[in-house]
């Protein structure tokens, strides 16, 4: 057989089921012998949506998420969406073309290899043809052991070379449990004995391990928290203080102010997590993480434990019952009564217009929990982190690693494929829409993607207008005139409503039980508004 159709049998074999890319002359001939072979391929408009989606069918997947490219520009349109999938530790296998060698002055022609280390993915150059199978397989092996991207480099000239196909095992695609170290044990233990008001932290690294961290929590008599990518980990937990850091509501501010030990699960400890490590500032800390290199990379750590979050809390519990240790009173009944309702009460807005906490509000009581959210990058975040919530985190979609608008949509699409029985919310701003969004929703559409889009449209860029605000400056320039996004969803074959009051917004949420296509609401307020920033 030839190469590109060695290719495709290879993906059938590692059980690749869904790709999402574009067409080019160096990926042609073996993503349509796959796909005539039964594999599931989304065509995208744009090859950084590719590699999005396949980043956000491995968040909700949780296996190895795989995108295509050709040569040249292709993979040069696809560098923001590597380095946001890079910074987010995500598995992302990307089969990329290449040009011919012996062409000189070839207009797709470049240092392939340059682009991808930029971008801080990993690089994996197809070795000789008769090697196919095994070039994939260990392509996919590193995306899951290094947690970032991998592409595999394929020059075009393999594809109409005759191999023999030699099959090999299936790429592992899941982290094994490790059994961590018995002294870091006993040392964590201790602090954890020692502690009268802890608190225990879990992260998206931790997703797997509910069960054996509340066991931990409730040992201990300690209150639960997650990171920002750890959001729903605890979801209906009585003692569930929600996100920890610079998005926590008051009461879960204080109570982290009074802890004394913080014991984290799969969690960075980074700025935001820890307020700028004012949370962490006179408390004894345990970092438990499966790399080696995350504990210490941001908060230095009373006690660092590498090993498999649910392995390192059921070993703790297991001490902790040899002493007879007493769980501390810190979670307690009044704590439970204040968590019931944490959510501030809603404000008048400066202009007298829509208010986009209510908004926010209303659509996360009226959209089925069990949801996948996805939330792109701009000045509303804050209060989508803060109002949208997830049944746990793989249904929680982070776009922001690299701080790009627009990411979202191309995750959204990806997402939903990796989790086709949840619905789909994704928040975008109108700028982020615009920029980036714009040219995927009829991809949604074609793919049949089960979505609500909600268009946060202040027809400004936010962060530059209250930035010029701020100065006292005019802030013309962050503004926009666009046209009214309802009719363009609907020519691009979606469902397009404009939301301008609170009356719109009920009228839409109640058609959005017979939607039949994915459905844009263009929510309109003033950039006046919109509360919180980054400034």
């Amino acid at each position: 057989m030839y190469y590109h159709q060695a290719l495709a049998r290879a993906m059938a074999d590692q059980g690749i089921t869904d790709v999402f890319g574009v067409l080019g002359d160096a990926n042609l001939y073996f993503m349509q012998a796959w796909e005539s072979a039964g594999g599931h391929y989304v065509a995208v408009a744009h090859e950084g949506a590719g590699v999005l989606a396949a980043t956000g069918y491995a968040s909700t997947a949780d296996t190895v998420g795989v995108a295509t490219v050709t040569h040249g520009p292709a993979l040069t349109n696809a560098l923001t969406a590597l380095v946001d999938a890079t910074r987010a530790r995500m598995p992302v296998l990307v089969i990329a073309g290449d040009t011919n060698p012996e062409v000189r002055g070839h207009l797709q022609s470049i240092d392939q290899h340059s682009v991808v280390q930029v971008s801080g993915a990993g690089w994996e150059p197809a070795t000789t043809p008769q090697d196919v199978a095994a070039d994939l397989a260990r392509a996919l092996r590193r995306a899951v052991a290094e947690s970032r991207p991998v592409v595999l480099n394929i020059p075009i000239t393999f594809q109409w070379t005759e191999v023999d196909y030699v099959p090999v095992p299936r790429a592992s695609v899941r982290h094994r449990r490790t059994r961590p170290d018995q002294d870091a044990l006993e040392d964590a233990a201790g602090i954890l004995a020692s502690a009268r008001r802890p608190v225990v932290l879990g992260g998206r690294g931790a997703r797997h391990s509910r069960d054996q961290l509340v066991t931990l929590a409730e040992r201990i008599g300690a209150p639960v928290a997650t990171s920002l990518r750890g959001k729903g980990l605890f979801s209906g937990h009585q003692h569930d203080l929600g996100i920890c850091g610079t998005l926590s509501h008051e009461t879960a501010l204080a109570t982290l102010d009074r802890a004394d030990c913080v014991v984290a699960f799969g969690a960075a400890l980074n700025d935001f997590t820890t307020a700028e490590g004012s949370l962490l500032r006179g408390k004894r800390v345990i970092h438990v993480d499966s790399d080696p290199g995350r504990p210490d990379t941001w908060s230095s750590a009373d006690v660092g434990i590498v090993g498999d979050a649910g392995a390192v809390a059921e070993a703790l519990v297991e001490l902790l019952d040899e002493v007879e240790h007493s769980p501390t009173g810190f979670a307690d009944d009044a704590l439970a009564l204040a968590l019931k309702n944490p959510r501030p009460a809603l404000r008048p807005t400066r202009t007298g217009g829509l208010d986009v906490v209510a908004v926010l509000r209303r659509i996360d009581e009226a959209f089925p929990a069990d949801r996948t959210l996805v939330i792109d990058d701009g000045r509303f975040i804050l209060t989508a982190y803060a109002e949208l919530g997830v049944p746990h985190p793989s249904a929680y979609v982070h776009t922001c690693s690299f701080a790009s608008i627009g990411l979202g949509l191309g995750n959204a699409i990806g997402a939903h494929a990796g989790a086709p029985e949840r619905p789909v919310l994704a928040v975008v701003g109108d700028g982020g829409f615009m920029s980036a969004g714009l040219n995927e929703l009829n991809t949604a559409v074609r793919a049949g993607t089960d979505l609500v889009l909600v268009v946060v449209n202040d027809k400004a860029y936010g962060a530059e207008h209250v930035q010029l605000v701020a100065k006292g400056i005019d802030p013309t320039i962050s503004t926009f005139d666009w046209p009214d996004f309802a009719p363009v969803a609907d020519s691009l074959g979606a469902r397009g409503i404009t939301v301008r009051s609170l009356e719109d917004l009920e009228a839409a949420l109640t058609g959005l039980t017979e939607r039949d296509r994915p459905v844009l609401l263009d929510v309109q307020i003033d950039p006046y508004d919109v509360p919180g920033s980054f400034v």
